[in-house]
């Protein structure tokens, strides 16, 4: 996976050089992204309570890296929940389970395409998961809960097409609330 992935990021930093176009994130640009993801990895095969949705920001601190590249700094914040439940005549249980994760961003972006802000960069956080039972069958219809919580820390790619000067529709692959995220973004 590792010489698939730097196969696939040397590709398109030999395409951004080669056929780059006008920068579309530049030094002192703030952009928003409001997203929803698709295949986490948290809890599959049960039913999804909340998507996983995320907010991040991110503000261009540096331009003119490898000629029209630039890069930017940020957050970013999610949530997700699921649940699984189990109902049977007199009797049901089920266990809830959320996961809320925030972190820092730093993202290098380079133009390919007209209107396309294409980037890639590393996220570093924590991810905090809590846990609880729930129904009559449940020790008795007591509830149970726990919490636990760990460091994140990954990589990402990521693009932008802009619509017009100020709104685009995004999407992320790689660490955040979930594996694929897809959204709004909106310029300042």
């Amino acid at each position: 996976m590792k010489k698939i992935t730097s196969f696939l990021f040397a590709m398109l930093l030999a395409s951004a050089m080669a056929f780059s176009q006008e920068s579309t994130f530049n030094l002192g640009d703030k952009v928003f992204d409001l997203g929803i993801g698709f295949g986490s990895g948290y809890y599959s095969g049960y039913n999804t309570a909340v998507p996983p949705i995320s907010i991040s920001g991110e503000y261009g601190v540096k331009d003119g890296v490898l000629e029209k590249g630039s890069i930017g700094l940020g957050g970013i914040i999610g949530y997700s929940a699921y649940k699984w439940e189990n109902n049977y005549p007199g009797y049901d249980y089920g266990w809830r389970y959320s996961n809320f994760m925030f972190g820092v961003r730093g993202s290098f972006h380079y133009p390919l395409v007209d209107k396309l802000d294409t980037y890639t960069g590393i996220v570093l956080g924590y991810s905090i998961q809590t846990e609880t039972t729930y129904g009559t069958y449940v020790s008795g219809g007591v509830t149970n809960s726990s919490a636990g919580s760990r460091p994140i820390a990954g990589w990402f790619v990521g693009a932008r097409y802009y619509f017009n000067d100020k709104f685009a529709a995004f999407g992320n692959f790689g660490v955040g609330i979930s594996y694929l995220t897809l959204g709004v973004a909106i310029k300042l």
